[in-house]
């Protein structure tokens, strides 16, 4: 046999020596019998090290090493325990709570799975489970009211606080724009009806949106959406679907008169149109009762109707 092969059986020998690892496990039991922890540690330490690969050492050693506050030691060995062809069910558990600690949902989740898998009504996990599924829902719910607080900052700035020359600044104030939210509930056509904002100043306030990722009458178009989608909601509980609400108001065929006011309001699905209210469409010049009259009519024919305001 040549050297490096007498090296290699060395070597294996040195790193999974089965007996000396049990004399150290016995060590580490009477210890453990006495209350003697930093002993029992020391003990499963050299058996560890004399054959790393039993699992039953790795999790003692990975169970004592957390309870004395060796934490990053003891997740790393079970996560070594959790790697094996059959992993000790304890290290998943005990290895789900150090990563829930530790705020690591997915990890912690996927451990106590991998217990269900095999035992379905574990006491223990199916607990655990609830716990970490809670506890996820905890951090959405605290990252979403950050994100929503952290918006409503921003809406609430001043329009002042913002890189704007003195015109478009001073033509906000004379319209009673005050803060970045209210910038927002603007069309550029409203903004364009004020004659002191000129295409210059226009463009500024535009640049200045596009820099932050907004844009005018972004807020509009928000409500018209929240609006669109409670609607759509509505409809289809009472026997409407989208396909429906996506076909052109043409199909609806109604009168010249009715046709250019509801272009007039942008209106081109049928489901633009069940979002509007009486009100609105009688606000249109020249739209009268009669084209209301008959839209309405075309609309039950469709088993639709316009949007009714909550008394």
């Amino acid at each position: 046999m040549g050297n490096s092969d007498q090296g290699a059986m060395l070597e294996h020998q040195d790193i999974r020596d089965e007996a000396t690892a049990m004399k150290y496990l016995e060590a580490a039991t009477t210890a453990e019998d006495r209350g003697d922890r930093l002993a029992v540690i020391d003990a499963l330490e050299a058996a560890f090290a004399a054959d790393p690969d039993n699992p039953d050492i790795c999790f003692r050693l990975a169970y004592h090493l957390d309870l004395v506050g060796e934490e990053d030691e003891a997740l790393h060995l079970y996560e070594q325990c959790t790697q094996r062809g059959s992993p000790h069910i304890n290290a998943l558990l005990n290895l789900a709570v150090m990563y829930e600690d530790r705020q690591q949902y997915a990890k912690a989740e996927r451990c106590v799975k991998q217990v269900l898998t095999t035992n379905p009504n574990h006491p223990r996990a199916c607990l655990y489970i609830k716990d970490i599924i809670a506890s996820q829902d905890m951090v959405i719910d605290d990252e979403l009211d950050a994100g929503l607080e952290r918006q409503q900052v921003l809406l609430d700035t001043p329009v002042t606080d913002f890189d704007l020359s003195v015109r478009p600044r001073n033509a906000l104030r004379k319209m009673n724009i005050r803060t970045l939210g209210d910038l927002l509930r603007v069309t550029e056509a409203d903004l364009r009806s004020y004659k002191n904002v000129g295409d210059s100043n226009l463009e500024e306030i535009k640049s200045m949106l596009a820099q932050r990722g907004l844009k005018l009458g972004q807020a509009l178009e928000e409500q018209q959406l929240a609006v669109k989608q409670q609607v759509y909601d509505q409809l289809r509980t009472e026997g409407g679907d989208d396909e429906q609400f996506n076909r052109s108001v043409a199909e609806l065929q109604l009168s010249v008169r009715a046709r250019k006011a509801l272009a007039l309001l942008n209106i081109q699905s049928i489901g633009d149109l069940c979002m509007r209210t009486e009100a609105e469409l009688m606000g249109v010049k020249n739209f009268g009762m009669t084209s209301l009259v008959e839209i309405k009519q075309k609309l039950t024919e469709h088993g639709l109707a316009l949007r009714q305001l909550e008394d």
